[in-house]
């Protein structure tokens, strides 16, 4: 016998258990839901509000090592000064330092844009070949092997620079000695690559096939489509993919630690070797230097005035892949 929508006697016509009304396992399972979902948005939550964490303590650890620095060092003086001698020697005591950053700043950009000269034609090219031209077994095979690149110790990278790519740019270049600029911003150059390829290939990809598919009913070709059609749709992701990779080339620190040098000098000739803003940070981590001297301090300096560049380098990318970003 069967009263409303209850079963007294047998299972329910929804297939339930006797007794249970069609209502109250709907109900249940739209519960379980909820909670589910309400963990998964707390999960979610607590790792964006973990991520600020750490980014503000990053900050706070550099307040009070910043204001003794700069206690004895001029921001000016700083910023623009064009000699830096806080690693040589064995005097720690502020006035027999120079503590003009230029020359490391320098050095540091001119490595990013000669490995950014590298990677992106080479990242481009390879994101394009992959999305538009090969076939899907083809991308299977190649898209994997190119992100091993990216698993490369960067220390192997920076024994190839100074082994095996600076001695051939010596001979062809004519310049003398082991430690170059030119070699570590190639070799982070080919490191870079599989970051831009594989994300621009993932922008690219992402373009819908009508986007193809009217572009050939007008009469383009594969090639004009990709350059007049699918790289401007994609190009907010592309942009996401070159900054991620300046970001990467800018914080690199073991090719240029060994490839590079160690003597901080402002030079805009590639073929001479200079050292960068982390090579200097990882000579003074590790151990040269006494806590609570001067040049301890500078390495404090010199990471807040890293992280400062990454930072607008951020915002520089924010706002661009916000001005083309295209909605399908």
């Amino acid at each position: 016998m069967t009263i409303g929508h209850r079963t007294t006697d047998g299972p329910s016509t929804a297939g339930g258990h006797p007794g249970v009304w069609q209502g109250e396992t709907a109900d249940l399972s739209a519960r379980s839901a909820r909670v589910g979902e309400r963990i998964i948005k707390f999960a979610l939550m607590s790792s964006a509000f973990f991520s600020v964490v750490v980014t503000v303590g990053i900050v706070l650890s550099l307040i009070v090592p910043l204001g003794t620095f700069f206690q004895h060092v001029g921001l000016g003086e700083f910023l623009f000064g064009t000699e830096w001698t806080a690693a040589f020697g064995d005097k720690f005591t502020w006035d027999d330092k120079s503590w003009g950053v230029l020359p490391l700043v320098v050095s540091t950009m001119m490595i990013t844009l000669i490995a950014l000269a590298v990677a992106v034609p080479l990242g481009l090219g390879v994101a394009i070949y992959l999305s538009e031209y090969a076939s899907q077994r083809v991308r299977k095979v190649l898209k994997p092997l190119l992100e091993i690149l990216a698993g490369i110790p960067t220390v192997v990278y920076g024994f190839l620079a100074l082994t095996a790519l600076t001695p051939i740019l010596g001979s062809i270049f004519e310049f003398q000695g082991i430690y170059t600029n030119l070699a570590p911003g190639i070799v982070m150059g080919f490191m870079i690559v599989p970051t831009v390829a594989s994300l621009s290939e993932d922008a690219m990809s992402a373009v819908p096939l009508a986007l193809r598919q009217g572009s050939y009913a007008l009469g383009a070709n594969r090639m004009q489509t990709t350059v007049r059609v699918v790289f401007p749709a994609a190009l907010s992701g592309i942009v996401a993919a070159i900054v991620l990779g300046i970001s990467r080339a800018v914080g690199e620190t073991m090719i240029v630690t060994i490839a590079a040098g160690s003597k901080a000098h402002l030079s805009f000739d590639p073929r001479e070797g200079a050292q960068t803003m982390t090579g200097f940070i990882a000579q003074i981590a590790s151990g040269d230097a006494p806590q609570g001297s001067p040049v301890y301090y500078s390495l404090f300096a010199v990471g807040a005035l890293l992280f400062v560049i990454t930072l607008v380098i951020n915002m520089i990318s924010i706002r661009l892949v916000r001005k083309y970003r295209q909605a399908y």
